[in-house]
C-alpha cells in the first residue's frame, strides 16, 4: 500500500495541510472564503503599482525616459524604494498578525479547548505560525511580477529581485515565529504585541551595534539585521551568487535557523505556559456556614492560609475606569518587562545621540532638500515612532480586552457616564505608557539644553509630540470601539499610524527626489493623497461616518505632508507645530465626540426611558452595544 497516496485521498486539502494539522487546515480553507482576503491583495498590489506610476509621472515630467540611462536610473531608484517598503509592511503584518491571532484565542478561551484535545504542540504552534504566513506570502507572490518588470527598465538584475524576496520571506518567517511564541508565552494582548515589536527592534539594534563595532560591511551585522541584508541585496554590483556568498546569504541561513529554534521552544513550552495562572480554575469558595465549618474545608484552610484570607476593601475613585487603569494591574504584571525592554532600546538610542553630541556631529547644520538631515533626526524619529506604536497598541487593547473578556457588556448596563469610560481609558493608557511618553520628551529636552536645537524648537517638539501621543491613544480607543474583532481593530489602528508615519514620508520622498516643476507633480501627488484619504476614511469612519471624520481623513495626509516637508526645509517651525495641533487636534475631537455620543444612550444614568428606542413593540439595538 502507498501511505502517501492514502493521505492524499483522505484529505481534500493535500499533504501540507494534513502535516500541519487541523489548525492550519481550517485557516487555509476559510481564508479563500473571506472577501477581505481579495480586497487586501488588490489594494496592496494597486498601492505598489500607484507608487511606481507616481514615480514615473514625476520623473517623466521633468526629463525624458527615452534614454536608456534615465530608464535604468529610474528602475534602480524605484527598486530601492519599493523593496524596503515591502519588507516593513509584510514583516509588521506577520508579527502583529501572529501575536494578535494567538492573543485572541487566549482572550476568548479557545486556546484552552485546543490544549484539551489530542492536538500536538507542533500542530498548535506550527499550525498557527503557518496560518499567519498565508496572507504575507500571498502578498509577496502577487507582488513578484511587479518587481520583475523593473529589470526590463535596466539598472536592476533579476538576481537582485530574487535576493530581495529571499530576505523578505525569511524576515516574515522570523517575525511570525516571534509573534506566535511570544503570544503563547504572555497572557495579555498588549504584552504579546509590544514584546513582539520590541524583540524584532532589538534584533535590528543588535545589527547596528555590530556594524558600528566592526564596520558597515560586517557580515555578522547583515546576518542578524534584515534591513542591512536587504541593503546588500539591492546592491547594484551584487548578483544572486554574490548575495548568497556574502552576508545576505548568511542572513537567510541564520534567520531560518533562528525561526526553527524559536518555534521549537514554543512547541516544547506551549502546554507549560498555558493555561496561565490568570485562567486556572480554583476551588470554589464555601457558600454556606455549614460548608465553611466542615472538616474538609478547615483542613484545606490550614494547608493554604492564603486561600481564605479576606482582603480589605479598597476605596475606589469617582471614576472607576480610571481607578482600575491606574491602581490595578489592568494589563498584567508582565508589563514591567515591556517597560524594561523599551528602556533598553531608549538607552541604546540615547547613547548613540550622546556620542554624536560629544563628537560634535550633532551640531553640524543640516542642508536643504537633497542634502543630509541633522544627525539626530533618524534616531529621534525612530524612538518617536516606536513610542507612538506602543501607545496605540495599548489603547486598542484597553477596549478590545474588555470586549473579549465580556466585561464591556457589563459596563454597558452600569451607571457609568460616557466621559468616565472614554477619558478613563484615555488617561489610563497614557499613565500605563508613561515611560514611553516621558523618556522621548526628556531626550528632546536634553537636545535643547545641549544646543543641538534651539529652546524654541524644543518647545515646539514637545507640544507637537504630546499632540501626537493623544491622537494615537484616541485612535486606538476609537478603533477598539468600532471593530468587534480585536485582531481587526489592532491591524486597522496600527495600519493608520503606519500610513501617517511611513506612507506620507514615502510620498514626500518621491516628490522631492525628482525635482522639477510643481504643476507636473501635482497630478500624481493628488492621486496618492486622495487614495490615502479614502483609505483613512474607510478605517476611521466605516461604522459611524461623519462629515468631521470625512474632512479629517483627507486633511490629515496633507497636513502631515506639509509638516514633514517644512521640517526638511528647516523653515517655518511655528507653522509646522500649528498645523500639527490643528490637524491632529481636530481629528482627535472628530473621533472623541462620536465615542462620547455612542455611549450616551447606554451609559448615562439619568436617561431612564431613553436607554432603548423602540419602533412599535420591537426594541432597537443600542448604539453602544454589540450584537
Amino acid at each position: 500500500m502507498n501511505p502517501l497516496g492514502n493521505l492524499f485521498r483522505q484529505s481534500p486539502h493535500g499533504l501540507i495541510p494534513v502535516m500541519l494539522g487541523p489548525v492550519f487546515q481550517r485557516e487555509a480553507s476559510v481564508v479563500p472564503k473571506r472577501p477581505a482576503t481579495y480586497v487586501t491583495r488588490s489594494v496592496y498590489l494597486m498601492a505598489l503599482f500607484l507608487l511606481l506610476c507616481t514615480g514615473y509621472l514625476v520623473l517623466d515630467g521633468s526629463r525624458s525616459l527615452a534614454a536608456n540611462a534615465d530608464a535604468a536610473k529610474f528602475g534602480g531608484w524605484m527598486f530601492r524604494l519599493l523593496a524596503p517598503l515591502q519588507l516593513v509592511i509584510l514583516s509588521a503584518l506577520a508579527a502583529v498578525g501572529a501575536a494578535s491571532s494567538v492573543a485572541q484565542e487566549k482572550d476568548r478561551r479557545t486556546l484552552i479547548l485546543m490544549l484539551m484535545t489530542r492536538l500536538s504542540g507542533f500542530e498548535i504552534v506550527g499550525g498557527k505560525a503557518a496560518a499567519t504566513l498565508l496572507s504575507p506570502f500571498a502578498l509577496c507572490v502577487i507582488s513578484l511580477p511587479l518587481f520583475l518588470t523593473l529589470p526590463l527598465l535596466g539598472g536592476v538584475a533579476p538576481g537582485q529581485v530574487f535576493a530581495v524576496f529571499a530576505v523578505t520571506i525569511v524576515s516574515v518567517i522570523v517575525s511570525a515565529a516571534v509573534g506566535v511564541v511570544v503570544a503563547l508565552w504572555r497572557e495579555k494582548t498588549f504584552q504579546s504585541i509590544a514584546l513582539t515589536v520590541l524583540v524584532l527592534l532589538l534584533l535590528v539594534a543588535a545589527g547596528e551595534i555590530a556594524a558600528s563595532l566592526s564596520g558597515d560591511d560586517s557580515r555578522w551585522a547583515m546576518a542578524i539585521s534584515a534591513p542591512r541584508a536587504l541593503l546588500a541585496a539591492t546592491n547594484a554590483d551584487a548578483g544572486w551568487g554574490a548575495f548568497l556568498s556574502d552576508g545576505g546569504g548568511l542572513f537567510v541561513f541564520v534567520g531560518s535557523v533562528l525561526s526553527a529554534v524559536i518555534l521549537a521552544i514554543g512547541i516544547a513550552k506551549v502546554r507549560v505556559w498555558n493555561p496561565s495562572r490568570e485562567v486556572r480554575l480554583k476551588a470554589p469558595d464555601p457558600e454556606t456556614s455549614e460548608e465553611f465549618a466542615s472538616e474538609e474545608f478547615q483542613r484545606d484552610r490550614e494547608k493554604d492560609p492564603t486561600s481564605w484570607k479576606v482582603r480589605q476593601p479598597r476605596p475606589v475613585w469617582d471614576n472607576p475606569i480610571l481607578w482600575r487603569e491606574i491602581r490595578t494591574w489592568a494589563y498584567g504584571r508582565k508589563i514591567i518587562l515591556i517597560r524594561a525592554v523599551f528602556v533598553l532600546i531608549f538607552a541604546i538610542i540615547a547613547t548613540a545621540i550622546y556620542l554624536q553630541v560629544e563628537s560634535g556631529v550633532a551640531m553640524e547644520p543640516a542642508g536643504r532638500i537633497g542634502r543630509a538631515l541633522p544627525a539626530v533626526t533618524i534616531p529621534m524619529a525612530a524612538l518617536g515612532v516606536i513610542s507612538l506604536v506602543l501607545v496605540n497598541a495599548l489603547a486598542v487593547n484597553a477596549v478590545t480586552g474588555e470586549r473579549d473578556g465580556l466585561a464591556l457588556d457589563l459596563l454597558l448596563v452600569t451607571d457609568l457616564r460616557p466621559s468616565e469610560f472614554v477619558f478613563g481609558k484615555l488617561w489610563g493608557v497614557m499613565y500605563a505608557a508613561k515611560e514611553m511618553i516621558i523618556l522621548p520628551m526628556l531626550l528632546t529636552i536634553y537636545l535643547g539644553l545641549s544646543g543641538v536645537m534651539t529652546l524654541e524648537n524644543m518647545v515646539y517638539a514637545l507640544v507637537g509630540g504630546f499632540a501626537l501621543v493623544v491622537f494615537v491613544a484616541m485612535l486606538g480607543i476609537h478603533s477598539g470601539l468600532n471593530y468587534v474583532s480585536g485582531r481587526t481593530a489592532t491591524l486597522a489602528s496600527l495600519g493608520t499610524v503606519f500610513f501617517l508615519c511611513v506612507g506620507i514620508a514615502i510620498c514626500m520622498t518621491i516628490m522631492v527626489s525628482f525635482r522639477g516643476a510643481f504643476q507636473l507633480q501635482l497630478a500624481p501627488f493628488l492621486v496618492m493623497i486622495l487614495g490615502g484619504g479614502l483609505a483613512l476614511f474607510a478605517a476611521l469612519g466605516w461604522r459611524n461616518p461623519s462629515s468631521a471624520i470625512f474632512a479629517a481623513s483627507f486633511a490629515l495626509p496633507l497636513i502631515t505632508f506639509y509638516a514633514i516637508t517644512q521640517f526638511l526645509l528647516q523653515t517655518d517651525h511655528l507653522w509646522v507645530v500649528f498645523s500639527l495641533l490643528a490637524g491632529y487636534g481636530f481629528t482627535t475631537a472628530a473621533m472623541m465626540i462620536p465615542a462620547l455620543s455612542e455611549f450616551d444612550v447606554s451609559l448615562e444614568p439619568d436617561r431612564g426611558n431613553e436607554t432603548t428606542r423602540t419602533t412599535g413593540d420591537t426594541p432597537e439595538a443600542l448604539p453602544g452595544s454589540t450584537n
